[in-house]
C-alpha cells in the first residue's frame, strides 16, 4: 500500500510540473555577497547612534565645510560568494517637505540597539543624481570626507543647504564570478530591521 501512495505521489508530482507554463526569476536563486559599513559616530558634528548608519553636520556651526563624515567599507560573502570590487557611489538629495527621519535618532524600543524607521530610502539604486566616487578593491577601506569635499564633488553649494539634507554613499559590488550586485531590497539592508547588509551609508544636515 505504501508503494502505491509512493508511486501516486510521484506521478502528480510529474503531472504538476508539466502543468507548469511560466518561470519565475526568483526560482533561479544564487548566493551573493553584501556590503558592510561602520560609520565613526567620533566624527558626527551631532550625536548619532552606530546602527543608524548615519552621521550628522551640524547646520549652524561656523566650520561646516571642515566638519567629517567618515566610514569603513567592507563586504560579507558568508563563504558562498566572492567580492573583486566595489563601485562607491556619492550623491546630493535635497529633502523632502515631510516624512524625514526624527532627530535625535529614536531607537526601536527603550534600550534598543536600532533606529525605529529607516533613515534614508529603500530600496536603494544607483540614480542619475549618483556620481562614481571611487572604485574598491582593497578591503577594509576607510573613506574620510569632509562637507566641502563632498560639496566640490556632487556641485553642491553649501550655502543653500537646508534641514535634512543629504550626502549618501551607494554600492554596487562586482562579484568574482562575473556577477554585479546593483540593487538592495529592504529585507537586505534596513538597519529599522537591523538586517545583515549596508547598502548605503550617508551624512545627514541639522541644526542642534
Amino acid at each position: 500500500m505504501k508503494k502505491i501512495i509512493l508511486y501516486f505521489s510521484l506521478l502528480l508530482l510529474v503531472a504538476l510540473d508539466s502543468c507548469k507554463t511560466e518561470d519565475y526569476v526568483w526560482e533561479n536563486w544564487a548566493y551573493t555577497a553584501v556590503p558592510l559599513v561602520a560609520v565613526n559616530t567620533g566624527k558626527s558634528a551631532l550625536p548619532t547612534i552606530a546602527t543608524s548608519n548615519t552621521s550628522f553636520f551640524d547646520l549652524g556651526a561656523a566650520d561646516l565645510g571642515s566638519q567629517v563624515f567618515e566610514y569603513t567599507l567592507t563586504w560579507e560573502g558568508f563563504g558562498k560568494a566572492e567580492v573583486k570590487s566595489i563601485d562607491v557611489y556619492l550623491g546630493f538629495v535635497k529633502a523632502p517637505a515631510t516624512g524625514n527621519p526624527a532627530y535625535p535618532i529614536v531607537v526601536s524600543q527603550p534600550g534598543g540597539l536600532y533606529p525605529s524607521v529607516t533613515q534614508f530610502p529603500l530600496p536603494s539604486r544607483v540614480g542619475t543624481n549618483d556620481k562614481l566616487y571611487e572604485t574598491v578593491t582593497q578591503f577594509p577601506k576607510t573613506f574620510t570626507v569632509t562637507a566641502a569635499q563632498m560639496a566640490a564633488f556632487t556641485k553642491t553649494t553649501l550655502t543653500t543647504v537646508a534641514q535634512n539634507d543629504y550626502f549618501i554613499f551607494k554600492f554596487i559590488l562586482n562579484l568574482a564570478d562575473g556577477r554585479q550586485i546593483a540593487g538592495y531590497q529592504e529585507n537586505v539592508c534596513d538597519e529599522a530591521r537591523g538586517e545583515v547588509g549596508d547598502c548605503r551609508v550617508g551624512v545627514r544636515f541639522r541644526r542642534k
